[in-house]
């Protein structure tokens, strides 16, 4: 048995009542239905993905689809700085 762990298309990452982020998930175990759940996140867990979002990608260049918001980064352990503006 496998699973599979997408963002759930169309829906958008939210702020909840209690000042968590709601991450839109769909689960599919294989030759099973889809399950629409949320991954909640404080946001000092979201600054914390963020930013090892970031040094993952740094390099990288941004595929066409990519939202204009990506930013590249010189990182190190303890900083991160943006050194130009794509």
């Amino acid at each position: 048995m496998s699973w599979s762990i997408e963002r759930t298309p169309g829906r958008p990452v939210r702020r909840t009542d209690d000042d968590r982020l709601a991450v839109p998930l769909r689960v599919t175990r294989t030759g099973g239905r889809p399950t629409d759940t949320e991954l909640g996140l404080t946001l000092v867990e979201a600054e914390h993905l963020h930013a090892a979002l970031c040094r993952a990608l740094d390099g990288q260049p941004p595929p066409p689809a990519a939202p204009d918001r990506r930013q590249r980064l010189l990182t190190s352990p303890g900083t991160a700085r943006i050194v130009d503006r794509r």
